[in-house]
């Protein structure tokens, strides 16, 4: 006999929420200290969390969870629990030792299993934003996400912030040849690829399959580089 709630089938009856995992994957390397990049980016994760918040909110059926993981020496959860956009006071990350990505890439995956996942859940997103190039085995963590049929199936972006990341890593994390990774090349531009990609992402994830034509993350207007008074990196 199924245990599902009876009322979820009468007429009119209001469909439970679906979970979608939002993962941020956060360079805090020594280079990102440099050149501003580290406040940079806190700025920019606060400024994305009210957009999608405002997406939650547009969607009862979504139940739009955030979380994040900060990669230097090792990897370690800076935002452990899955929480909701509106209810994340975001604290500073800090900047500091080498870049395990890969590192980054098998804690995510540990969280992607079911359990603890949710079988019902959308595609989770997963956005690395980093300044560098990986330190640790990234090929490794990378078969282990994809080992997943949660990381396979996620929706995988990621933003190279100056010209020193190693976009053909990032290429590798994201393995689709028809998106390339973002490139932020100041301030300015990195707020507005984390508040784009966030809601971008989000949309395409929680979108079903047959009810768009046209699955794709859409580019991006990014701003010109070097707006009067900002850091170029």
């Amino acid at each position: 006999m199924s245990d599902a709630d009876p009322a979820a089938f009468r007429p009119g009856a209001r469909l439970a929420a679906r979970p979608l995992h939002f993962i941020f994957l956060l360079d805090g390397s020594g280079s990102m200290s440099v050149d501003g990049k580290i406040e940079a980016l806190n700025d920019a994760i606060r400024g994305a969390l009210p957009h999608l918040a405002a997406l939650a909110e547009q969607n009862p059926f979504v139940d739009l969870l955030v979380r994040a993981v900060v990669f230097a020496d090792g990897a370690r959860w800076h935002l452990r629990e899955p929480t909701p956009a509106r209810d994340v006071a975001w604290a500073p990350v800090s900047a500091g030792g080498f870049t395990d990505l890969g590192a980054a890439l098998v804690e995510v995956s540990s969280v992607l299993a079911v359990p603890p996942m949710d079988a019902r859940a959308f595609p989770p997103v997963l956005v690395v934003i980093s300044d560098g190039r990986p330190t640790d085995a990234f090929e490794d963590g990378l078969a282990t996400l994809m080992a997943q049929p949660w990381g396979k199936r996620a929706v995988r972006l990621a933003i190279a912030i100056g010209s020193d990341a190693d976009v053909d890593v990032l290429q590798q994390f994201i393995a689709d040849p028809q998106l390339r990774p973002f490139s932020a090349g100041d301030p300015e531009q990195l707020a507005y690829l984390v508040r784009f990609v966030s809601t971008a992402a989000s949309q395409l994830a929680s979108t079903p399959a047959g009810e768009s034509a046209d699955r794709r993350i859409p580019e991006p207007a990014v701003p010109k580089p070097a707006a009067a008074g900002l850091m170029v990196w």
